[in-house]
Order: structure tokens, then C-alpha cells, then sequence
């Protein structure tokens, strides 16, 4: 059963009317009183409720609704609904325990989607608990079979990730990573590929802040024959690739706006129109997207579209940091030590204990990419069979552009980080939009960063 709470009776006849055709159980109130009593009495699937009671437009009545709800019904899931919405509202919402939200008037075709979605992501987690239950007392139980290939750590950070990917991987909903340069989005993402239905389907990766607003449509929708001056072949475009399978789109918070409405209109019918064909081509494939750019916040300075971040996140999956999964960094460094070794047909080579000791310490402003360089490099140039601490030091932070290295003797390691973000403010002539890139970070974090060492950045 649904259970519908909004003031507004037209609201409530035309959702009951929706999910009615489209085959489930309703039950709508008009107010909170009612709705807690419902709540006590019945055990909904699901529950679509407003933000507002009265003339107020805070949202703040939703807020305390959602929070009593989840006193009685912790494990419903509950699709948060106002005509005042806001990224603010809707990640005050997120934190209360609300599944999703969405803005009035909605898409019914959208509408629905998240609802199976939330009902289906809900049925996994359930199926799971029991599975679990029954597992205590049954050796025979098979063992795990999700596939977490080429993902390295057992951090509890990471596991919590991977917890969620488990639960989303088997469904169709979209999925946004988000998380700082270097992090490993590009593997959550193949992770949710290889884990859902689509498995044997195409992966299709698209990296949309290397592609130009001019060869955005040829590249993602492919063209004709004669479509334009140099197209002397037809084109097949990615989502047509991806089609049965998962599109994977990185950096698209780099995709500028002009582009963005044209994303739009593909991800909500899933179909697109190629170049020089006036047919309109169906596609059926999962939506994965990264970022390390902080959205909500180009929301606000209206260059990256709200409606379209809606509709890509329907789940987040957030990646840590390296150092805040520290722990994770020796199995990391063995990781790649054994795969430099391989590749170059090199004996293998062991790590000293202060060794490990500096490469657990390090602030890795560009995270696993960094770690992963600095091992490669290290065995490299050193040569040696036992890799100790002295043979990294000279590796840190040297910077090819300008061959120049941070002596770190006696250096803490926020002396570390502030001269490096000091160096490439230098380098970038304090464009912080380029030193944020140059250093793996996200706008926000590096502002942190400049705040926490007082480094006057102006100009």
C-alpha cells in the first residue's frame, strides 16, 4: 500500500488516480493527525508526502513529519513532495531519512520510476536482512557472489560504500558518484555495471568535459552520412552503443549548459535524435554519472541545471577521500608495487616499515592517483628490492612542469600541504579553478584548504 499525505485534495486525487492505474494500493490523508494514525494502524510500502500544512512555505512541517514517521516506520521509504523546493530542502530532507524528493508539478513517467525504484531498493534491502538472519546458524550458505574486481581496501569507509553500490547494482535507478579527482569513481561505476542485470551488455564510458558543446551531439548521438561537411560516414553515437547496457558519464558537472539541455531530453525518454535523421532512435540503458565538482553549488550560480541534477541523482554514492581510508593505503601501495613489478618484468619488491609509515601519513591531495604514481615512480628510480622511506622522500611532490620538489625534512605534514597549494598558486597565477584541478580537489575543498592555512589568494 502507498500512503499519500498532502493538504491539497486535487493533489491527492490525481497522484491516487496515477498509482492506482498503474496498479498499487492507495490510502491518502490530508494531514499529519491523520497520517499518524494511518501509520500505527497499517505498515505502508511507501509514503508520498507534502512539505507544507499551512501558508507556511519553510518546509519545516515535512521535516517533522518525516522525523515521527520514521519513529514508527524507520524502514518505509518516503518520497518528499512541495511546489517550494530547494537544493537546500532537499538535502535537509535526505539527512531527516527521506528517500527522495521531488517538485510539484512532477513527471508522471518520472514519478513512477522513482517510486519502483524506492519499492525495489527496499524489497533488496529486506531480502538481505532475512539472508542474513538465516545465515547465523547455516554453513552451507553460498558465499557472496557480488563482484568487487579491481576495488582494493577493506577500510570501513569503503565497505559502507560498497554496501550501497550492492544494493543499487541489480536496479535500473541512476546513479551519480561524486567524490574529489583520483578516488576511484570510474570503478564504482564498472562496479555497478558488472553487478546488475546489464552485466553482458556494453559499458560505455564517456568522458563529457573532453568533449566540445560543437561535437556534442555527433559524439553522443551519433550523425548521417552528409549531415554536415566532413561527415563522410554515419556515426553510430554512444547511447546507441550503450544501448541494453550502462552509459557512464565522468565529469559531467564540466558540461556546459547548452549541452546539458540536450542530455536532459535523452535521459527523460531515453531517446534521441541523430544528426541529418529526422527518426527518433529508443535506447534502454542505466545513467551512471561522476563528478568531483561541488553541484548544488553551480546550481546556485546557474551553470549547471537543477532539473537535470534531479534526474541523474536519483541515488548518490559518495567516495572518501585516500585520507580518510588510511588504512587502505598499504594494501593499495602492495597493489600497484606488484603490478609496476609485473608489467615491467622486474623482481617484486617489499616495503620498508617507516616506508610505509610515510606513505600512511601523506596528505594525497590527488588521492588514489597520487598514491598510485608516487609507488610506480619510486620503483622505478630507486631500483631497489626493499623500498624504504628515503627512496620515496625525493619522489613527493615534484612537479613536472616546473622540475621542482618540496624538501620535506622536518616538515609536518600540514607544512606539506600548505606548500603545495602555495606552489601551484604560483604556477596557476592563483586561478583557483585551476589549482583545484592541478591538485585533485574540489572548489570547496580547496577554499577549506586556504581557509585552514590562512593563504591570502588574491590577486
Amino acid at each position: 500500500m502507498i500512503l499519500i499525505i498532502d493538504d491539497d485534495i486535487s493533489i491527492r486525487a490525481s497522484l491516487s488516480f496515477m498509482l492506482k492505474r498503474a496498479g498499487y494500493e492507495v490510502v491518502a490523508v490530508s494531514s499529519p493527525k491523520e497520517a499518524m494514525v494511518t501509520i500505527r494502524d497499517t505498515a505502508p510500502q511507501l509514503i508520498l508526502m507534502d512539505m507544507n500544512f499551512s501558508l507556511s512555505t519553510s518546509g519545516d512541517e515535512g521535516i517533522t513529519l518525516l522525523k515521527q514517521v520514521k519513529l514508527f516506520r524507520k524502514d518505509v521509504p518516503i518520497i518528499l513532495m512541495t511546489a517550494w523546493g530547494s537544493i537546500d530542502l532537499a538535502v535537509k530532507g535526505m539527512r531527516a531519512g527521506a528517500f527522495d524528493f521531488i517538485t510539484k508539478p512532477w513527471n508522471n513517467a518520472s514519478l513512477l520510476q522513482r517510486i519502483e525504484t524506492a519499492l525495489e531498493l527496499n524489497s533488496i534491502d529486506d531480502k538481505c536482512d532475512k539472508e542474513c538472519s538465516q545465515s547465523i546458524n547455516s554453513p552451507n550458505k553460498e558465499e557472496d557472489s557480488f563482484d568487487r574486481s579491481f576495488i582494493i581496501g577493506n577500510s570501513d569507509e569503503l565497505n559502507k560504500v560498497l554496501d550501497v553500490v550492492k544494493r543499487v547494482a541489480k536496479t535500473n535507478a541512476s546513479v551519480l558518484i561524486t567524490g574529489e579527482s583520483g578516488t576511484g569513481k570510474e570503478l564504482i561505476a564498472e562496479a555497478l555495471h558488472r553487478n546488475s542485470m546489464r552485466k553482458n551488455k556494453n559499458f560505455v564510458k564517456v568522458n563529457l568535459g573532453g568533449i566540445s558543446q560543437s561535437l556534442f551531439e555527433s559524439e553522443m548521438f551519433g550523425h548521417k552520412k552528409g549531415a554536415f561537411t566532413d561527415a563522410s560516414n554515419d556515426r553510430i553515437g554512444r547511447f546507441e552503443l550503450a544501448d541494453k547496457g550502462t552509459i557512464f558519464l565522468d565529469e559531467i558537472g564540466d558540461l556546459d549548459i547548452g549541452s546539458q539541455v540536450k542530455l536532459l531530453r535523452v535521459l527523460q525518454d531515453q531517446t534521441f535524435e541523430p544528426l541529418g535523421d529526422s527518426h527518433a532512435h529508443k535506447v534502454d540503458l542505466r545513467i551512471v554519472s561522476a563528478t568531483n565538482a561541488d553541484l548544488t553549488k553551480r546550481i546556485a550560480e546557474h551553470s549547471f541545471r537543477e532539473d537535470l541534477f534531479y534526474r541523474i541523482n536519483l541515488i548518490t554514492v559518495h567516495l572518501p577521500a585516500l585520507r580518510d581510508r588510511r588504512e587502505d593505503i598499504p594494501l593499495l601501495a602492495k597493489h600497484f608495487a606488484h603490478k609496476q613489478c609485473e608489467i615491467n618484468n622486474i623482481p617484486q619488491v617489499e616495503f620498508s616499515q617507516d616506508a610505509m609509515n610515510l606513505l600512511t601519513r601523506l596528505p594525497y591531495s590527488g588521492n588514489i592517483r597520487e598514491l598510485k604514481n608516487l609507488v610506480e615512480r619510486t620503483i622505478i628510480i630507486s631500483s631497489k628490492k626493499i623500498l624504504t622511506a628515503d627512496d620515496f622522500k625525493p619522489q613527493i611532490n615534484i612537479r613536472p612542469e616546473t622540475n621542482t620538489a618540496i624538501n620535506n625534512d622536518g616538515l609536518t605534514l600540514d607544512d606539506i600541504e600548505k606548500r603545495t597549494i602555495i606552489l601551484s598558486l604560483k604556477k596557476h597565477n592563483n586561478n583557483l579553478c585551476h589549482v583545484a584541478l592541478d591538485l585533485g580537489l574540489s572548489r570547496a575543498a580547496l577554499y577549506r584548504r586556504l581557509e585552514k592555512y590562512n593563504i591570502d589568494y588574491k590577486k
